[in-house]
């Protein structure tokens, strides 16, 4: 076995009894300091953003919306119906920033972090429908073309073009674990690459006069924005049921821990999942050779998940005798208690 991690700053310890089983065990109070550090990244300037996208968005919805239906185009209708979509997107994202930094209560004893979850996996699936409404419409202009006002469409078009491309810079950057701004951003891009098809459509509408090139775009932006949506769509329902986070596995946790921290005969029982986007958790039973102190094990099994797979909140209980639950089994990796 490796060294022992630095017990330096280790989060407080509290011993309890597993009346379960009526045998000794240790489990870890938790600081939640990082899981905290998590939902308020970015903080209220993020939300100040998300706040100011939205009012732009709605806007300009209105604008193209205006101007699809003057111009007859459904590139522009699709895109003004996204944007729809998009501004109550950006809306629920502001919601879900704001919520998820709101303190654990009684009945919320995580707070509201998993807000920003539920916010990404509704969007994922209204960008769904829209999709789908956007090929209804496009399969009944190519059955009965319709007259389209190709330079109104093009002038309204590069107009959205711009704004989404100053709302995306508005939004930045954001944390490949922060479902909510992922989703506000694939709203976004997505409304870029309407905007970029509308105006696509509108110069062949005008230079050649092909009115099938406004539905055949707008069926082929919505393959483009279903692709990203199911993404979201499949890491928002992992989270929700509790599945693995990326890059970790209970078998190599398990490897790891004992491998490296000294004193540690087994660990076993491991669950890791995910309470929102960056936020790590995991439970898990551990044996210790003889003699090794309870507590010392604990902090060490805890900076040793910090370190190496980002888990910030974890419960370990300390098995004196071999572990006889049911499901105890050795490197498992879903949710557990």
């Amino acid at each position: 076995m490796g060294g022992p991690f630095s017990l330096a700053g280790a989060p407080q310890l509290h011993a309890h009894h597993d009346h379960e089983h009526g045998r000794p065990s240790v489990a870890c109070g938790h600081s939640h300091a990082s899981a905290a550090g998590h939902q308020a990244q970015g903080g209220p300037g993020r939300e100040r953003r998300l706040l100011f996208a939205f009012a732009l968005t709605s806007v300009t919805l209105v604008a193209e919306a205006v101007g699809g239906w003057i111009s007859g185009s459904l590139a522009l209708l699709a895109d003004a119906g996204h944007m729809l979509v998009d501004a109550g997107a950006l809306m629920f994202a502001w919601l879900g920033a704001y919520f998820a930094r709101r303190p654990a209560d009684a009945l919320r004893s995580f707070g509201y972090a998993r807000l920003e979850v539920l916010v990404g996996y509704t969007n994922a699936l209204t960008q769904m429908l829209l999709v789908a409404w956007i090929v209804y419409e496009a399969v009944g202009r190519f059955m009965q073309p319709a007259p389209i006002l190709s330079g109104m469409m093009l002038v309204v078009a590069l107009a959205g073009l711009l704004v989404n491309i100053f709302v995306l810079r508005v939004l930045g950057g954001h944390d490949h674990d922060d479902l909510n701004s992922a989703a506000a951003r694939l709203h976004v891009i997505g409304d870029l690459l309407g905007s970029l098809g509308a105006v696509a459509a509108a110069i062949l509408v005008g230079q050649f006069d092909w009115l099938w090139a406004d539905p055949a775009i707008s069926i082929l932006v919505s393959l483009l924005i279903l692709n990203s949506a199911w993404r979201l769509l499949r890491r928002s329902a992992h989270i929700l049921l509790e599945g693995v986070p990326e890059g970790v596995r209970g078998e190599v946790v398990k490897n790891r821990l004992e491998e490296d921290i000294d004193g540690v005969r087994e660990i076993h029982h491991v669950h890791v999942w995910q309470l929102s986007g960056g936020q790590r958790m995991a439970t898990l039973h551990a044996r210790l050779d003889e003699g090794y102190a309870p507590d010392a094990a604990i902090a060490s099994i805890q900076a040793g998940l910090r370190q190496h797979f980002r888990i910030s909140h974890a419960t370990v209980q300390i098995d004196t005798e071999h572990c006889d639950q049911a499901d105890c089994g050795a490197g498992s990796s879903g949710r557990g208690g």
